[in-house]
C-alpha cells in the first residue's frame, strides 16, 4: 500500500506498513505540527487521521510574521 507525499515542490510516493497517522508521518519526516498544516485528499485533517492506500497527503508550511 501508497501514498502520494506532496511538501512544497517535493513530490514522493511512500509506503505504509500497518497504521500510519498523520502526526507519525509528521514525527518520521522531523515536522512540527505547529508549524505544518496537513491536507488530505485535498481536505485539511487532524494529526489523528489515519492515511490509507492511495491518499495525497500534503503539508503546507504555516509562516509567522510580526
Amino acid at each position: 500500500m501508497s501514498f502520494t507525499l506532496k511538501i512544497k515542490d517535493k513530490v514522493e510516493e511512500r509506503e505504509i506498513d500497518g497504521d500510519l497517522t498523520i502526526k507519525d508521518l509528521l514525527d518520521d519526516l522531523d515536522l512540527s505540527s505547529e508549524t505544518m498544516v496537513a491536507k488530505k485528499n485535498g481536505e485539511i485533517v487532524i494529526e489523528e487521521e489515519t492515511i490509507e492506500d492511495g491518499d495525497e497527503i500534503e503539508f503546507i508550511q504555516i509562516i509567522y510574521g510580526g
